[in-house]
């Protein structure tokens, strides 16, 4: 058999077309906006903390009016400390599925290979630039910070699911942390110059790395049977569980350091309020946000039955509304 031929599978071809302009496109933008982590990002700042990190629409500290307006900054220093750990990890299995699916591109299509290759360069950059920044917080913050989850074992789980489910979430996770950026770090004047620098260039980046992941998930999605995506569903329903999961117990362990840190006590209905507060803004932050963002909704119904979107609906509701 002719190494070139197609085999179909559900009307679909076992590699799909490669929409090449696009993949060129995406070179195009991560040239013109490549950066360097300490002469563009840090040059040579520290964290100073009489400022406030993440703002108050991602935080929700405004939400919890027992608060001190030194005791608000803190908390918006430590959720800020964890959203920098949490994009760091994310794109520990980010990186390992962009190589991953490289191989398709190796022997076929060189601008794909090429933009994928950039991606991948991009994401370890990240990695380090989120090391770096944990580094300088836990620096200047007091001890008694913890991360509750480990980054390898992440993506250890994440990268035993199937590949449309990873891509699928991949896409969510960089489609909504453009949305966070653009509506809610980007007009903020009142917080860290610094931390602010840090989202402002992740930014840049992750704007072309959503293109190739909505042109991969398409890819994938083109090669699978109806039965191959079903399991893909629920693959991706169990993903975001899992997210769900570790959202869960960093906000549990953030909120025993803040307290710890704070410099009083707490009574019982403001640990309540503390504990459901910080968990909600993880949960707008890394699942709510996502499913309200338009683009990623229509392609989720465009790569899904009905009764597959359904089901993804009702998995996500009790997130949603706890």
């Amino acid at each position: 058999m002719n190494a070139k031929a197609e085999v179909v599978q559900y009307g679909a071809a076992v590699n799909p077309p490669v929409n090449t302009a696009r993949y060129a496109r995406a070179i195009s933008a991560s040239k013109r906006v490549r950066w360097d982590i300490d002469a563009d990002v840090i040059r040579g700042r520290q964290f100073d903390l009489s400022q406030r990190f993440l703002p108050n629409g991602l935080s929700k500290v405004d939400e919890l009016p027992f608060l001190s307006p030194a005791e608000a900054r803190l908390l918006t220093q430590v959720q800020g400390r964890t959203y920098a750990l949490i994009f760091g990890l994310v794109e520990r299995f980010i990186n390992a599925k962009v190589l991953e699916i490289s191989r398709d591109h190796w022997l076929e299509n060189q601008t794909a290979l090429q933009a994928l290759i950039r991606f991948s360069d991009e994401e370890l950059k990240h990695q380090e630039l989120f090391r770096r920044i944990e580094e300088m917080i836990g620096a200047a913050m007091p001890a008694g910070y913890r991360a509750a989850a480990e980054p390898n074992a992440v993506a250890q789980f994440v990268l035993g699911k199937s590949t449309w489910a990873v891509l699928g979430l991949t896409c969510f996770i960089e489609l909504f942390s453009q949305k966070h950026y653009l509506e809610s770090i980007e007009p903020q004047t009142e917080i860290s110059p610094l931390w602010k620098d840090v989202f402002m260039y992740h930014w840049k980046e992750e704007c072309q790395h959503a293109i190739l992941d909505e042109l991969e998930w398409q890819r994938e999605d083109a090669r699978l049977t109806p039965a191959d995506r079903d399991r893909a569903v629920y693959d991706l329903i169990a993903l975001v569980a899992a997210v769900d999961g570790i959202l869960q117990e960093q906000a549990a362990a953030d909120v025993e350091y803040f307290t710890t840190i704070a410099g009083r006590e707490f009574s019982a209905e403001e640990r309540r309020a503390l504990d459901a507060g910080v968990l909600k803004a993880y949960r707008w932050q890394y699942i709510a946000s996502g499913v309200q963002h338009p683009h990623f909704m229509r392609l989720l119904t465009r790569l899904t039955t009905p009764a597959q979107l359904t089901r993804i609906q009702q998995a996500l509701t009790p997130i949603l509304q706890a």
